[in-house]
């Protein structure tokens, strides 16, 4: 081996070195600063990202990187139902209230999503899409709604079904309003979760949804997942409960976002 590529080398791992320091020292990083600061091109730094990742050094983000610790692990549906029951309620209950009759929705396999679908049985002519064998189940005495699941693989942990190319037969809907939970809430990676495959399924949807709602309790604020399935221009309204900081909901407001704490 040369010289030269001996050197390469070493300068490559010296500066993946470098910005797993920095990772761990910010929390957070971004492919733009990393590339003006180690004066090497976008495409070198998404590179070198995507290596510490694989070693699982980092997490990969829309953008950039964060710590490891920063992401959340993975819980099953029942554990999650046994979490912030309260807060997940009233979360419902607003996003309920933004539902009339003849709609067409979306409500993801989330916990708090649940939570809206309990609300919704006295409905009538409202279609729910969703790929949620937990919300199919709660729709059964609620003659009013129609249910329209795409299929694809079970997904124990979360009780979903998981086949992105499933979605083509959802195209011909006119989603009116999309209610997305999610495993974390953060500028600039917007919502995530720490399901790839979830991740997968949700982001197709974001886009054919007129309108985005978030719905996470207060302690998904600032905590980033695995992958990214909406960006903070897709979101228009959050709703949380009122244990949320006011300086976390005024970051998120400050990207043009409505935020009910309820």
């Amino acid at each position: 081996m040369s010289t030269r590529s001996v050197m390469k080398d070493l300068f490559l791992e010296e500066r993946r070195k470098e910005i797993l320091r920095r990772v761990n020292e910010l929390g957070r990083v971004s492919v733009g600063d990393l590339s003006q600061e180690f004066c090497v091109s976008e495409v070198t730094i998404r590179a070198d990202l995507q290596a510490l990742a694989d070693s699982n050094l980092v997490v990969r983000t829309h953008g950039g990187a964060v710590t490891a610790s920063r992401v959340l692990p993975d819980i099953s549906l029942a554990a999650r139902l046994k979490q912030q029951v309260r807060e997940k309620d009233r979360i419902g209950e607003a996003g309920a209230a933004m539902v009339v009759d003849g709609d067409s929705i979306f409500l993801d396999s989330s916990s708090t999503a649940l939570a809206i679908a309990r609300q919704l049985k006295d409905r009538r002519d409202v279609t729910i899409i969703s790929n949620s064998l937990a919300v199919a189940q709660e729709m059964l005495d609620a003659p009013g709604v129609t249910v329209v699941m795409p299929g694809g693989t079970l997904r124990r942990e979360t009780a979903s079904l998981i086949r992105a190319d499933s979605l083509d037969v959802l195209r011909r809907f006119n989603i009116q309003k999309g209610f997305f939970g999610a495993h974390g809430l953060s500028v600039p990676e917007g919502l995530t979760d720490v399901s790839a495959d979830e991740a997968d399924i949700k982001r197709p949807l974001v886009e054919m949804c007129r309108q985005v709602i978030a719905i996470v309790d207060a302690t998904k604020w600032g905590r980033v997942g695995l992958a990214s399935f909406a960006r903070l221009d897709q979101i228009h309204r959050v709703i949380t409960d009122s244990h949320v900081s006011a300086d976390l909901m005024n970051q998120v407001r400050m990207q043009g976002i409505d935020v009910v704490a309820v």
